[in-house]
């Protein structure tokens, strides 16, 4: 048997990053064989992440790469089991080379990703990070001449948005790239779902409409309880309900009030609008949380997102319109497991 010197052991950790003591016992098992020793720590490597595959990996970093001309971007997510390991400079690197990966090769899928030649490099980082580690998901949007392309990684590098604009032309594409990150920030903090309100289903808007009128009512009571000003209780949730007959019909209740109110009808033009446009504000609460056309712009509330963007473009002389955006948030939708530390523990002993 050949002798394992400290040499050896020294060549192997630094090659695999493997922990000391597993590089002297493999070359021990490899009777000094490096090479058969590096494929040991690997399939034991491979082993221990198997062992941990129903572990829950929520914890992680979002990961973005923006061409230089804006022509195209792409954004990760890399999931980790804790965040203690997604802050480390190793993991950190491992999302960086990734994004740019998947930015230069764009594969189909995570199964593609996974099966490619940088899959296989990511692999092995996995087996040096030494916890389970997922390449959960990734998306690419792209621009022509006449679409304004730009993104937004949060400072906290587990939110990553991008965004696109049709525009009229090549020079209001240009001019609206500044903005559009003030869109993909916007999409950051307000966590919109889809883009616009008529995107979603009929059956989900009407799931929705009942629980969501009794979270109001509910909050109305507390907000009595407590002073303040209650809200409207809506009828409807979405712009997708407030059909032309819907509308018509609030605009001849309004017309009603002021005239028991008696109002002067010579002025009623000047009042009417005003209150149809919160009739619609207090009757869409559901496009307002998950739509990002029809959120308020953080930057201008007077303005829906839409007419942030429209207003934008007008100063530039042309018109645009959002066409697509993807939002990544760490760990969204992912049910983490609550552990019971106690239990663990006994576990980990017995």
């Amino acid at each position: 048997m050949a002798a394992v010197t400290a040499a050896m052991v020294k060549e192997l950790r630094a090659s695999t990053d493997a922990p000391m003591m597993d590089c002297k016992k493999v070359l021990v098992e490899a009777d000094g064989d490096i090479a058969k020793a590096t494929e040991l720590l690997k399939a034991r490597g491979i082993a221990k992440a198997a062992k941990k595959a129903d572990r829950i990996a929520a914890e992680g970093l979002a990961g973005i790469v923006i061409a230089e001309d804006f022509s195209k971007a792409t954004v990760i997510e890399i999931n980790s089991e804790t965040d203690f390991v997604a802050q480390n400079e190793g993991f950190q690197q491992l999302v960086k080379d990734s994004a740019q990966d998947i930015y230069d090769n764009q594969p189909a899928d995570v199964a593609a990703f996974n099966a490619s030649a940088f899959g296989a490099t990511f692999q092995a980082e996995v087996i040096k990070i030494g916890e389970k580690i997922e390449m959960r998901r990734f998306n690419t949007l792209t621009a022509d001449a006449t679409t304004a392309l730009n993104g937004y990684i949060h400072s906290n590098t587990r939110i990553a948005v991008i965004v696109t604009a049709k525009c009229d032309s090549e020079k209001t594409a240009k001019g609206m790239r500044p903005f559009l990150k003030q869109v993909a920030m916007h999409a950051s903090a307000m966590k919109p779902s889809t883009l616009s309100y008529k995107d979603f289903d009929a059956a989900y808007v009407e799931s929705e409409t009942v629980g969501r009128i009794e979270v109001i009512k509910k909050d109305n009571i507390e907000r009595a309880r407590l002073g303040k000003k209650e809200n409207n209780v809506p009828t409807y949730i979405s712009m997708s309900q407030l059909t032309d007959e819907v509308l018509a019909t609030a605009e001849e209740n309004i017309k009603a009030e002021l005239k028991a109110q008696n109002k002067p009808e010579k002025i009623w033009d000047k009042i009417v609008p005003g209150q149809l446009a919160r009739f619609i504000a207090d009757n869409t609460t559901l496009d307002k949380e998950q739509a990002l056309l029809d959120q308020d712009f953080v930057l201008d509330d007077k303005k829906t997102v839409a007419q942030a963007v429209s207003a934008a473009a007008k100063e530039l002389g042309g018109t645009a319109e959002i066409t697509a955006f993807i939002r990544l948030e760490v760990g969204e939708g992912i049910e983490k497991k609550e552990e019971d530390f106690a239990a663990e523990v006994a576990a980990q002993m017995g």
